[in-house]
């Protein structure tokens, strides 16, 4: 619980109108309690820092002036929604965050009213908020619609094609203009530092505060807009702009553009949002922000203190001695760093997520051959096309979760083609604590199907680096889906050696019973195949599959399980199935994967026991199946 002796007026809130009790003079002293309450739990817990500390003026400006949830705020991606969350109702909650049965880490709409829309990915705010406004607007419901978008955010694609449509409405296009407000919270930053021609444009509207103040100061004296003298001045203005700021895109586009303000200096903040509550049409409020402000070593490092584990806040974040266990995402950037030396066509692609990817190295001994494309995940995958078109060897490394973003692209512009691309995919299966707009549960069944491409999942780290190799030299498509985190630790060896095509690896001779094992669930497979005397396959290649294997595997034994950290729906076990009934092969088989929901927000290893994936589900599965196997077999389970 809070404890009110040090948070006096933020114990006082539980919900936004509780917040709305406060006169305006006190919202600062309410900001910085909530900034130092934030600093306290995330510290206790873990969890996205940075992008919170950054919001705290903004978040409390909004909820004290817009009648939420009656006011409809919508935030992008949801990085910073820590501080919305305490504000209304998940206060003391708030440490639970990300853990099983705890607070969602991104807003929730089945978690509170005031989520008003389910968020992850980037870049969803201003089409979901548009549409909010225009369902209201057909109703005749005149209650306030709000985005929150960052400006790294900004740079994907899907957030100017919501531009374009609110600010093109209007005039027999679509229906009349909506009454929306898009505040751009730029600090420059996404979880890397911002890259490419918007963060440049942006760059240069936060230097016009002349402007801004010429043209406020204009539109007082002048008054009337539609008065000749006022119509003239707008065109001149025009013209003027350009000689402040090289880009009027928001205006050009439709948007009525206010900024930049400082989003630190909340009588500022509140004073252009009560001018902007009573405007119509679409609104754009350009504000400044510090991602981790208020805590000094989070605006040094912002990078390290985008999301955090536990920590001092004396202290701020230590790095544990000794040596660290490699993660596959590791694996992964140092084998890019050895292929690039060993092969010059060789170019990285990123679609913001140097850090996440493993592509910190690389970038730096590699800056001529390093594309990070801001969060663009499908000019990202036609990028790597047209490279690929031209003789180089791209490697698109991506999240399965943001792979989703580029799928068409994947399908039209690559495999049709069958250009020479490597998907490098991080994050596949369970992930955990960012819950399901985050988990790459579904990649193994959305590539499988895709003709030319060549799908790899392994079992441990050392065969991680050999599929990449394999995929990298391989002449057409391939993807190599790796899981988030450690593997067993099997040791990798530096060489750049790759796997034949389409081959499994017997791991364990058993009997009765055959485990087909794809990628990250291969160990705990193995261990219940030696508990009762079954066979053991890593599969390896979910595309092609081993057609001998398999074939070899029906015959000689009385059933198959199939095992995967997928969607068991149209995933690498139907794989095996559709083999065998081509080859009019009737025998029982067990499909073991992911259930067919979307999993909550818990640890890796907790979702994979619930789903009956790890050991002991496995050992039940099977035996629920064939009783009749636990007892051991009288022949002999030698490796």
């Amino acid at each position: 619980m809070i404890d009110p002796q040090r948070y006096p007026r933020l114990s006082r809130v539980q919900i936004p109108a509780d917040l709305r009790q406060f006169p305006e003079e006190e919202l600062g002293a309410v900001a910085e309690e909530l900034r130092n309450y934030l600093i306290e739990q995330v510290a206790r817990v873990g969890g996205h820092f940075g992008a919170g500390l950054g919001v705290i003026e903004l978040t409390v400006a909004l909820h004290w002036l817009y009648q939420t949830p009656v006011d409809r705020l919508v935030w992008d991606v949801g990085h910073q929604c820590y501080p919305h969350k305490i504000l209304t109702g998940r206060r003391d909650q708030i440490h639970t965050v990300k853990q099983k049965d705890g607070v969602a880490p991104f807003p929730k709409r089945e978690e509170s009213e005031y989520d008003t829309f389910g968020v992850g990915h980037s870049s969803t705010s201003i089409s979901a908020a548009l549409g909010m406004a225009i369902a209201l607007q057909q109703r005749g419901d005149d209650r306030k619609v709000v985005a929150v978008i960052g400006d790294g955010a900004m740079t994907a694609g899907m957030a100017f094609e919501a531009l374009a449509h609110a600010g093109g409405m209007g005039a027999g296009a679509g229906g009349p203009e909506p009454n929306l407000l898009v505040i751009l919270n730029d600090n420059q930053m996404s979880i890397s530092e911002n890259v490419g021609g918007v963060t440049r444009m942006l760059g240069r509207l936060t230097g016009s505060r002349t402007l801004n103040a010429i043209r406020e100061g204009g539109k007082k004296l002048l008054g009337d807009k539609n008065k000749p003298a006022a119509k003239f001045v707008k065109r001149w203005e025009e013209h003027w702009k350009g000689m402040f700021v090289p880009s009027t895109f928001f205006e050009e586009v439709g948007f009525h553009y206010t900024g930049p303000i400082d989003g630190h200096d909340l009588p500022a903040l509140l004073s252009a949002l009560k001018t902007l509550k009573g405007l119509k049409g679409p609104q754009l409020l350009h504000i400044i922000t510090t991602k981790g402000k208020g805590y000094e070593l989070a605006e040094d490092d912002q990078i390290g203190y985008h999301a955090v584990g536990p920590f001092d806040p004396e202290k701020g974040l230590i790095s544990k001695p000794g040596a660290k266990k490699p993660t596959y995402t590791d694996v992964f950037g140092e084998w890019l760093c050895d292929m690039a030396a060993a092969d010059d066509t060789l170019l990285g692609i990123t679609p913001a997520m140097r850090e996440g990817s493993g592509l910190v190295r690389f970038s730096k001994e590699f800056p001529d051959r390093y594309f990070d494309v801001a969060i663009a995940e499908q000019h990202a995958v036609t990028l790597a096309a047209g490279m690929a078109c031209e003789g180089a060897k791209p490697v698109v490394a991506i999240y399965s979760t943001f792979l989703q973003r580029g799928y068409d692209q994947l399908v039209h512009d690559v495999a049709i083609q069958n250009l020479d691309v490597l998907f490098a995919i991080d994050r596949g299966g369970v992930v955990g604590p960012d819950g399901a707009t985050h988990g790459g549960n579904l990649d193994l069944s959305y590539l499988r199907c895709v003709p030319n491409m060549v799908v790899m999942a392994p079992s441990d780290e050392d065969e991680c680096r050999k599929m990449l190799s394999t995929g990298h030299r391989h002449p057409g498509p391939a993807a190599v889906r790796y899981p988030r985190g450690t593997g067993p630790g099997v040791a990798v060896q530096p060489n750049l050696d790759t796997l034949p095509i389409g081959k499994a690896e017997l791991r364990h001779r058993g009997s009765r019973v055959a485990l087909l094992a794809f990628g990250a669930i291969l160990p705990a497979a193995r261990q219940v195949g030696e508990a009762l005397g079954l066979t053991v396959v890593n599969m390896r290649f979910v595309k092609p599959l081993d057609r001998a294997m398999v074939l070899e595997m029906a015959a000689s034994h009385i059933g198959l399980v199939t095992l995967e950290d997928n969607v068991v729906a149209g995933g690498a076990g139907a794989g095996v199935a559709e083999l065998l009934a081509a080859e009019s092969v009737v025998m029982p088989i067990l499909h073991l994967g992911l259930p067919d929901e979307f999993q909550h927000h818990a640890s890796r290893e907790q979702l994979l026991a619930e789903a009956g994936l790890d050991a002991a589900g496995i050992r039940a599965a099977v035996l629920a199946r064939w009783p009749q196997l636990a007892v051991p077999s009288a022949l002999p389970h030698s490796a």
